[in-house]
């Protein structure tokens, strides 16, 4: 038998996940990386490796922001149903956590030192979305997700053209990222007007230009 969870046991699983998320190398996929053994990187510049890496820590960040949306989603959402899906999202996103990472590491870079900033401030969206109500929260996390794609697709028409690794984490990336849009909608969500996605557009171009190089 399964024992209910205390207030205590879900204090110390948000403890641990934030930890997992924010600590370099400590995130853990429940899935096999898209970088299979077969794939290899045609020679790259120093610069095109740099760039590459910029664009890797961009998408690392924006795994700590989704990680953190459905953290403070899931700490507010009213039908558990829906708290559940934003868990299982969760786990998806933590995949795509560490598949950044370990490229990050294949190429030599690091994770952005803006994190912490970007992870607190998802985090308080995230759960006033879903204070505000499920349908709200849901289309949050549907629009996000677009705007994510966006900066997938983006991503791989820029990467190197001699950097396969990546394009292939980027890829399956993109594939799950549209199957949490649909999710969202198809479980209710809201589909924010125009004027609120160029908002939401904004500001994660904000987060691109900073994170690209810190």
């Amino acid at each position: 038998m399964s024992r209910k969870l205390t207030h205590a046991d879900t204090l110390i699983h948000q403890f641990d996940t934030v930890l997992r998320t924010l600590v370099p190398h400590a995130a853990r996929s429940s899935r096999p990386s898209p970088v299979t053994a077969d794939i290899d990187d045609d020679p790259m510049t120093l610069d095109e490796r740099r760039h590459a890496a910029g664009l890797m820590r961009v998408n690392h960040t924006g795994e700590v922001c989704a990680q953190a949306l459905y953290q403070g989603q899931g700490c507010t959402a009213k039908l558990p149903e829906v708290r559940e899906q934003m868990e299982h999202s969760a786990q998806e996103e933590i995949d795509h956590l560490a598949w950044c990472d370990e490229r990050l590491q294949e190429l030599g870079g690091r994770t952005s030192l803006l994190n912490p900033l970007f992870y607190a401030a998802s985090f308080g969206l995230g759960a006033v979305a879903g204070a505000v109500g499920d349908r709200v929260s849901l289309g949050f996390v549907a629009a996000t997700e677009e705007q994510v794609g966006k900066h997938l697709n983006e991503h791989l028409e820029t990467l190197p053209p001699g950097d396969h690794r990546s394009r292939a984490v980027l890829r399956q990336m993109a594939i799950d990222e549209a199957h949490h849009a649909q999710l969202a909608l198809e479980a209710g969500g809201a589909r924010f007007p125009a004027p609120v996605k160029f908002g939401m557009s904004l500001m994660s171009k904000v987060m691109t230009k900073s994170v690209y190089r810190i």
